[in-house]
């Protein structure tokens, strides 16, 4: 089956979003496991370099070439985005990624434009009613293969509240523990209390210098079987988030949440984390909670050592800045 040549994810669903464009880079392996994938933001792009990765390859290499950022597209990038978006090169596959806002015309008449031209669409709009998270936490115990009741639904974000990823997170390890029949019962005997023993609740308390606090949540999440990957993505989530956070500078969150594409409570939380951190501390915690993810991935011998390596680092960071 030939892949589509040209996706646009449109909204700010940080967990959608991502899985959209994972769906189109499966597609796209699916017909050649050695389609590589190239991620580049919009702001980072000169219309030359754009025109460079959009260009077909020497050795018929198939590639998906992910935009993101697009709502901060210029003139130039726009056009250059919609010129091969009318004439696609062969072996070039273009997933575009805009939030659906914009500063500019051409950067808000992107989406419209790349609908017109036949792209794939996959809306991924903020979740902020309580119907949606609902209907979102039942599609993801579908997704894992299981049932769930209401008085479960219910259950479930009261214990581990409106975080997409943490509600993905338990609702695939509740599948996983109960067989698949999840309800109120199986909600509350699961948390038994310790709902907030989570891999962001671990990456909350490292990054604010919690050693103590970090260490057993760590000891809690990994006794309740939260998966080491899940500990280390949030790890990492949170060091991002204080990085991008902290690069604005102080200001307004529900005006920064705009900005930035994030939720107005996770900006705010993130204001208040980044007065411990520099630019120096930032870019070794970033480097550290790179090397957690490829070590529970596989690289590292010990997983549960390695995150409580990455814990500590963190904490020291936090802790020793100048």
């Amino acid at each position: 089956m030939v892949p589509d040549s040209l996706y646009l994810i449109l909204g700010e669903e940080e967990l959608l979003v991502d899985r959209a464009l994972w769906a189109a880079v499966g597609a796209a392996r699916a017909a050649d496991p050695e389609t590589e994938l190239r991620r580049v933001k919009v702001s980072e792009l000169t219309p030359p370099e754009l025109d460079e990765m959009l260009s077909p390859s020497l050795f018929a290499e198939v590639r998906v070439v992910a935009l993101e950022g697009a709502q901060e597209a210029g003139k130039e990038i726009a056009e250059a985005v919609l010129a091969h978006a009318r004439q696609p090169a062969e072996g070039v596959i273009l997933v575009v990624v805009h939030s659906g806002g914009g500063r500019g015309k051409n950067a808000k008449e992107l989406p419209n434009a790349l609908r017109k031209l036949g792209a794939r669409v996959t809306e991924c709009n903020k979740i902020t009613k309580s119907a949606e998270r609902e209907s979102f936490v039942r599609d993801e115990v579908r997704r894992a293969g299981g049932k769930i009741d209401p008085a479960g639904v219910s259950a479930l974000i009261e214990t581990v509240g409106s975080d997409l990823r943490e509600l993905s997170s338990a609702a695939s390890q509740l599948v996983a523990d109960t067989g698949g029949k999840v309800d109120d019962a199986a909600v509350r005997r699961y948390h038994r209390g310790r709902a907030e023993v989570t891999g962001f609740a671990v990456a909350e308390k490292a990054v604010t210098g919690d050693r103590t606090g970090a260490l057993e949540a760590l000891r809690w999440a990994l006794q309740l079987g939260v998966p080491h990957v899940l500990i280390a993505d949030a790890l990492a989530d949170s060091v991002r988030t204080i990085g991008r956070v902290a690069s604005v500078g102080r200001s307004d969150p529900f005006r920064l949440a705009g900005e930035l594409g994030m939720p107005a409570w996770k900006v705010k939380k993130a204001l208040a984390q980044s007065r411990g951190w520099n630019s120096a501390s930032l870019a070794e915690a970033l480097r550290t909670v790179a090397e957690v993810n490829a070590g529970v991935k596989g690289i590292a011998a010990d997983a549960d050592y390695a995150l409580e390596r990455a814990v500590l680092r963190l904490v020291e960071l936090r802790s020793n800045r100048s």
